[in-house]
């Protein structure tokens, strides 16, 4: 009898633990079930408002163009002052086409407001310097050869002439061992890397590509806190074509756009005591603090005791048609941003001006 009692509290505990362990992992089950249910609703959820906010930025960009296709049909010129470059202009476009979630925000800014690398080498097929463009180049690198908070480490290879030399043999359409000058680099130098790469020899299709130039290093290309670095003021756009299938980089910047280093390398040395005085007065005259009209080619000259400056008529212009455009979505706390960059186009049978993609890219 005792033994049977025995067995049957045996029994019973052995079905009691199987029962502890079947509600256990049931138990564990669920939860992992309601965590991943849960994840995947976030992760929709997550899905559907990136592609909202991508669908947004989009429209946005579409938005730009317009902006910037309106403004050709009114005037050939482009000044901060049109009302593409005004944050408050741009607000009410916007503000006529409300989301039902969220925000957009745009900014538009002149891509040939700055330095643009591709003309340094007379194209196409050129194996010479632009000599306009290289006392340019110069005068742009001596700007940050003179900065002392940017800390940079100028080795001999980064050196002004040593950059110069090394970006000309990067992009002209030779490649043997007629470097330029003493410190130039071709495909037998680049080969010694690890790893090894061959020279572009040809025009430069993004600017990162500059990072892979002898003597342009990550500090003198990104910057630091204290100063932005080079690549903030260089553009690879700027493209026009030539006859039949060829192409030229005119390499001419708008003197109304164009950012402080890049005002200092246009500036002539006996004039570069100026720069700091003539970018304040631009941004004044921008404002409406000024008389002077910037949409007059030579409204430098009408500033008082400016009418001596003299600039390289190579490198200036007063208008632009190529154009970058940030376009950021938010919603519910996230966001996301299209950076376009756009060049007004006129059609071909109306001549109506419009836009085209020259790049595109979400982050």
């Amino acid at each position: 009898m005792g033994a049977g009692l025995r067995f049957i509290r045996d029994q019973r505990g052995v079905a009691l633990l199987i029962t502890l362990s079947v509600t256990t992992l049931l138990v564990t089950m669920a939860l992992e079930y309601n965590r991943r249910a849960r994840y995947a609703v976030i992760a929709a959820a997550a899905a559907r408002d990136y592609l909202t906010m991508t669908e947004m930025a989009s429209a946005g960009v579409q938005v730009a163009m317009a902006i910037l296709a309106k403004d050709k049909a009114q005037n050939d010129t482009d000044t901060p002052m049109d009302d593409w470059a005004d944050p408050v202009k741009i607000a009410e476009v916007l503000a006529a086409y409300p989301f039902e979630a969220g925000q957009l925000s745009l900014v538009i800014e002149d891509e040939l407001g700055k330095i643009q690398v591709n003309a340094l080498v007379n194209q196409p097929n050129g194996q010479q310097f632009n000599e306009s463009q290289r006392t340019l180049w110069e005068r742009f690198l001596q700007y940050y050869g003179d900065r002392k908070e940017l800390k940079l480490d100028l080795r001999d290879d980064s050196e002004p002439q040593a950059i110069l030399n090394s970006l000309k043999d990067w992009m002209d359409s030779g490649d043997d061992d007629a470097i330029t000058g003493l410190s130039g680099a071709e495909t037998s130098y680049y080969r010694d890397r690890e790893p090894p790469y061959p020279s572009r020899n040809g025009p430069l299709t993004d600017l990162s590509e500059l990072l892979l130039v002898k003597g342009i290093t990550p500090e003198l290309y990104y910057g630091t806190r204290e100063i932005p670095g080079i690549a903030r003021y260089l553009t690879v756009y700027g493209m026009d074509p030539g006859e039949g299938t060829s192409f030229t980089f005119p390499g001419r910047i708008n003197l109304t756009t164009a950012e402080l280093p890049v005002l200092f390398a246009l500036m002539p040395s006996e004039n570069r005591d100026l720069v700091e005085t003539i970018d304040e007065l631009r941004r004044d005259i921008a404002a409406g603090k000024q008389t002077v009209d910037l949409k007059t080619p030579n409204w430098l000259n009408q500033i008082p005791g400016m009418a001596d400056i003299k600039l390289d008529p190579k490198l200036i212009t007063m208008s632009s048609d190529t154009f970058r455009v940030e376009s950021t979505a938010a919603l519910h706390d996230a966001t996301t941003t299209i950076t376009a960059v756009v060049q007004r186009v006129p059609a071909a049978q109306s001549g109506k001006w419009g836009c085209r993609l020259l790049s595109w890219q979400v982050q």
